[in-house]
This record gives C-alpha cells, sequence and structure tokens, in this order.
C-alpha cells in the first residue's frame, strides 16, 4: 500500500498550522464545555439554542487569543440531532474566523467503524471536519490508522490518549512499569511523526493528550514527551488544579510543545463575551510567561 501523502494541495499539515497559531497568538487552547450547570449559570436554555448562544460567546471572545478550541463532543450529542448541528455551526464558523478546532471526541474503534469515524470528523467535505480530533487507542495503537492516514492526507491532526489524570486511568496506562502501556503509546506516536522526515520542520501532526495534573508520572513511566515530535494537549489547567507553574515542572524539556487547555475556568466569566476574554488573557499570559 503506497504511503499516504502528508497534507492535502490545499491545506499545510496540522502540526504546521498549530505551530504558526502559537507563535502567534500563545500556546492556549479553549474548551468549550456547555455543561448544564453552566448553561443555566449564562442564564441560557439547556437546548440547541443555549448551546449556539454559548459557543458563539466563546468563539466571539477567544477567537484571537487562543491557539485552538476544543468543543467537548459529548456535551454536543446530548442532544441529539440538532445539538450535533450547534456543533457542525461552531465548527465552521471557527473554520471562517481562522481559528483551529480540536473535536474531542475522542473515538476508537476497529476497521471499517474506525474509517467511519475517521470520514466524519477528518474527512473532506464533512461537516463534523475538525482540524484535528482526539482518538481512543486502547483496541491497540493500530487501530487508529484509518485516522491516522486520513489525518495525514487532508492535513489534519489526531491527539491520542496517552496519560490522563482520572484516577482509573493508572490501572491500564500505568501497567508494565518501564514498559508501560503509556510509553508504548508515546513511542507509537512519536514512530508515526517519523513516517514524514522533514515534512513539517519537526512539527507533526500526531498528537498526545497528557493530563495536565498527571504530575511525576511522566518521569516514573520513563516517557520521553520531548521526541514524540508532535503537540501535546494538556487538559486541566484551571478548574482541575493545575497552574503554568504546574505544567513547566511536570513536562520538562518537553513544555514548549504543550498546548495549555482550560475550560471551566474560563468559562466561569461568561456570560459576556468580554468576561471569558479577560480569564483567558489571564491564562495566556501565564503560559507565556
Amino acid at each position: 500500500m503506497p504511503e499516504p501523502s502528508h497534507a492535502s494541495a490545499s491545506r499545510s499539515p496540522f502540526g504546521e498550522r498549530l505551530a504558526v497559531a502559537v507563535q502567534r497568538r500563545g500556546p492556549l487552547c479553549v474548551g468549550v464545555d456547555p455543561h448544564p450547570s453552566l448553561l443555566a449559570a449564562w442564564g441560557l436554555t439547556d437546548d440547541a439554542d443555549g448551546l449556539r448562544s454559548f459557543s458563539a460567546t466563546v468563539l466571539e471572545a477567544v477567537a484571537d487569543v487562543a491557539a485552538a478550541l476544543k468543543p467537548q463532543v459529548a456535551l454536543y450529542e446530548r442532544h441529539g440531532s440538532a445539538g450535533i448541528a450547534a456543533l457542525e455551526e461552531l465548527l465552521a464558523a471557527a473554520g471562517d474566523a481562522e481559528l483551529l478546532t480540536i473535536a474531542d471526541a475522542k473515538r476508537g474503534d476497529i476497521g471499517s467503524t474506525m474509517a467511519a469515524y475517521a470520514e466524519a470528523w477528518l474527512g473532506e467535505g464533512s461537516p463534523l471536519a475538525a482540524d484535528a480530533v482526539t482518538l481512543s487507542p486502547y483496541l491497540g495503537f493500530e487501530s487508529l490508522r484509518p485516522a491516522l492516514d486520513l489525518a495525514a492526507e487532508t492535513g489534519r491532526g489526531v491527539f491520542v490518549l496517552a496519560l490522563t489524570s482520572n484516577p482509573e486511568g493508572a490501572s491500564v496506562q500505568h501497567v508494565g512499569g518501564a514498559d508501560s502501556v503509556a510509553r508504548r503509546i508515546v513511542e507509537a506516536a512519536a514512530a508515526e511523526n517519523r513516517r514524514y522526515p522533514g515534512a513539517s520542520g519537526g512539527h507533526g501532526s500526531v498528537g498526545l493528550v497528557v493530563g495536565a495534573t498527571v504530575g511525576e508520572a511522566v518521569t516514573r513511566l520513563g516517557l520521553d514527551l520531548a521526541r514524540v515530535g508532535g503537540p501535546i494537549l494538556a487538559p486541566g489547567l484551571g478548574a482541575q488544579g493545575a497552574t503554568p507553574a504546574v505544567l513547566r515542572e511536570t513536562f520538562g524539556a518537553a513544555y514548549g510543545r504543550v498546548l495549555g487547555t482550560s475550560s471551566r475556568d474560563i468559562l466561569a466569566g461568561g456570560p459576556g463575551a468580554a468576561g471569558v476574554r479577560t480569564r483567558a488573557e489571564l491564562t495566556l499570559e501565564g503560559l507565556s510567561a
């Protein structure tokens, strides 16, 4: 089977586009998480209309402050087709604003089902196509092959779950010690980025999800995140307890590849766009210091 081309003719690889966005705006990713309690706090209805208003306000607030926007797909899916339509509108509007999007869908399956997920979130012409999507590798890293190849073909990216901060994650990800599951995922992502030597100037499009509050687990498990060659999405900044200083300590030499991700702490500045923007700017200031 021939190697997939690294990007569509009309789009630079995701890793390169993200690197440019970070250089211009800084290493902040804002999560768009329309939880029912947050919609209520903003005075919005818990329905598709509420989602649309919420999404539009967040986009307006951070379009020129954040490097990327990360909508939590499940919080749109809970409203059925109307919620998915609201998500499609957000993705399209973010594209018009030239703001990169990461669909936090955490998809993972095998064969034709994985291929269908890939077409939905990464395929040309799909109304759900984002600039990147989060993936779960726990059916085996190679089960993600349809998404990895389609992302390369279309100039999009993926973020593969590697080391998460939820208590249950350790029961899978830490297994194996020096040869842990997490380490194998990290090494597989690094190998995937090496498939395209020189194509991205060191800015690979296969990234990892590593929780901002994993602490010393990165060192204890021997994860060489600095050599992955792709970006690191680090959720947990702000409300979950991580600070920019914690990120620097946790990621060490890999900090330059970290996309600090905050949602609740920034979104608490609503319901007005000005309040959300102020909180985003404060978070970015800490990340860039």
